[in-house]
């Protein structure tokens, strides 16, 4: 053996010498990389698949853009509102204190990016959907590639129109660096989503075979909202929004009144027939409202006719390929427990584990619910928003006994980390413990768009346009859903009665600040500072401001234009 290793170290150097000899001419020719294929954008599509694969992309960028152990997802949602905020260990990292936040703020930065990201996904689909040599099966199926990606285009720019206001519009894919951009108007950004979804509309189909795909009620909902943000902006600017409102109220009747949507008003779904499983209380029988997030239950083809839009979420695609096929709302939602003397173990009579990267504000977990509102509505149910938890330590002295909230709420520390659990986003059944869920997920669809939302948009463009009757009988189609006594009646009804109603229905399930933003105004300073979970907040908001900042970074490489800074902080 050891003379073959010599001889083969022998001849092996006189082999790579004549190689080096005889194949390089010039040292020109030895370091000349010559690849055997080079893609450009015109030749990387051959197949209407990989056009199609393209738009699957905009989904998967949407979806991460939702999912609920993202720090997009907790900024969107709320974080620093009226609705979430963060526990104290964590407040150096949250909107709430607002003597850290300027147009440096990473944040503004990284989500403005990543609907930006989104565009430019959706612009190289519609790109390739044009390539001369795509060969579609029929002019149906590439009409509803296109569709998708226009939608995802008109959806990134509602986002970002709502959140920063008038921002530069890209329609087509950028081949070369880029340092002049100018930006839109609000009106224009709006307009130009708008003109992207009605000019898809009739490439939609009403329903799909499979769940998660853009149908035409989706983008009915988004023109209702760009209409009614729309009619906000006009007014803003001194001119008249009725038009608006008005066009806002159609694109809402077409979902609310048109057949294919209804609210579920019976039991149905999976667990139908069951009560939520507890170890030591008994919450009675459970209703629609709990069926409506339980696995199996969530996309329209599971017979859930409220359900417009939702990202489909697959266990075993997360056992066995995606890791981000679930929502880790029991992790990332859910508190602790644990750090109770006489609270064990991480299991669902704790809400699993928990470890609150947001927190529910006072005003969520008890102020919306006050008063005759609150009373009776199937919403506010010990199963569907839980507030009693038990001593499970079974050596404790008060084993099995209701834990008081003195106890709960000993300090700043445990009222962050330590509060009721909503049911939609937590389960009595915690799937897969067995394969390494670690009673940190679940494993049902993602609401995206839900009709609640749908009706709650038609109540306020009803409120904008004057017709208080109008809202007041829309925001009773949900609560006599839910089965609350107390009746809505046009005295009620202001922004402040549609945002806290907002509350009951949708939350952990709306993004807030999208929502309080596009209302102009003060809306936004003006539900922080009577909501905020923390004084920190109310002192350091000393400022009115009605929509985030374009990020500094932006600006300061947009070298060939100048982009002007949001109104309310051009002070940093």
């Amino acid at each position: 053996m050891k003379t073959k290793i010599r001889i083969f170290k022998f001849l092996i150097f006189p082999l790579v010498l004549l190689m080096g000899t005889l194949g390089c001419e010039k040292d020109e020719d030895f370091i000349r990389e010559v690849p055997n294929t080079f893609y450009t954008l015109e030749n990387a599509f051959s197949t209407a698949s990989q056009v199609d694969a393209a738009v699957i992309a905009c989904y998967q960028h949407a979806r991460n853009i939702y999912w609920p152990n993202h720090h997009t997802a907790y900024t969107l949602k709320g974080k620093g509102t009226d609705v979430i905020d963060v526990p104290l260990l964590r407040i150096g990292s949250t909107l709430s204190d607002y003597s850290r936040n300027d147009p440096e703020t990473g944040e503004f930065n990284s989500i403005y990016s990543t609907f930006y990201q989104l565009i430019s996904k959706a612009n190289t689909a519609l790109f390739a959907a044009e390539l001369e040599q795509i060969k579609w099966g029929s002019e149906e199926e590439k009409n509803y590639v296109v569709a998708q990606a226009k939608f995802f285009r008109a959806f990134a720019y509602r986002n970002l129109g709502q959140l920063y206001g008038g921002v530069p519009i890209v329609d087509e894919i950028i081949t070369e660096p880029r340092f002049d951009f100018v930006r839109s108007t609000r009106i224009e950004t709006y307009q130009f989503a708008i003109d992207d979804l009605e000019s898809i509309l009739n490439d939609l189909p009403e329903t799909t075979a499979s769940g998660g795909r853009i149908v035409r009620g989706v983008a009915q909902h988004y023109l209702a909202e760009l209409y009614l943000s729309l009619g906000i902006e006009l007014e803003e600017q001194g001119q008249n929004g009725d038009a608006m409102y008005d066009k806002a109220i159609q694109y809402a009747d077409g979902l609310i009144d048109g057949g294919l949507y209804s609210l579920m008003t019976e039991r149905f779904g999976t667990r139908m027939d069951e009560t939520p499983s507890t170890r030591f209380w008994d919450p009675g029988t459970a209703d629609v409202y709990w069926d409506l997030f339980q696995e199996g239950n969530v996309m329209y083809q599971d017979g859930n006719s409220e359900t417009i839009w939702a990202f489909p979420i697959d266990f075993e695609a997360w056992q066995a390929e995606d890791g981000q096929s679930r929502l880790p709302y029991i992790r990332s939602f859910g508190p602790v427990f644990r750090w109770i003397d006489g609270f064990i173990g991480v299991e669902e009579d704790g809400g699993g584990r928990g470890v609150a990267f947001v927190t529910p504000t006072m005003y969520t977990r008890y102020d919306v619910w006050e008063g005759p509102v609150g009373e009776n509505d199937m919403r506010n149910a010990e199963h569907n928003f839980r507030r009693m938890f038990y001593y499970n330590d079974p050596d404790h002295p008060n084993y099995g006994e209701v834990i008081p909230y003195s106890e709960i709420y000993r300090d700043d520390n445990f009222r962050g980390m330590i509060f009721p659990v909503h049911m939609k986003i937590n389960t009595d059944k915690v799937r897969g413990v067995d394969v390494g869920n670690n009673y940190d997920n679940l494993f049902r669809d993602e609401y995206v768009v839900r009709l609640p939302e749908t009706i709650l948009l038609r109540a306020e463009a009803h409120f904008r346009r004057g017709n208080l009757n109008g809202a007041a009988d829309d925001i009773n189609l949900i609560r006599d859903r839910a089965q609350a006594d107390y009746r809505v009646t046009s005295a009620d009804v202001d922004i402040d009665f549609i945002l806290d109603e907002r509350t009951r229905e949708l939350y952990a399930e709306e993004h807030r600040w999208n929502t309080l933003l596009r209302m102009g105004g003060t809306v936004a300073v003006d539900r922080i500072r009577a909501h905020a979970f923390w004084p920190t907040t109310q002192a350091t908001l000393t400022w009115d401001f009605n929509l985030w900042p374009i990020p500094q970074p932006v600006i300061d490489r947009n070298i060939g234009a100048d982009l002007e800074q949001n109104p309310g902080w051009t002070q940093f």
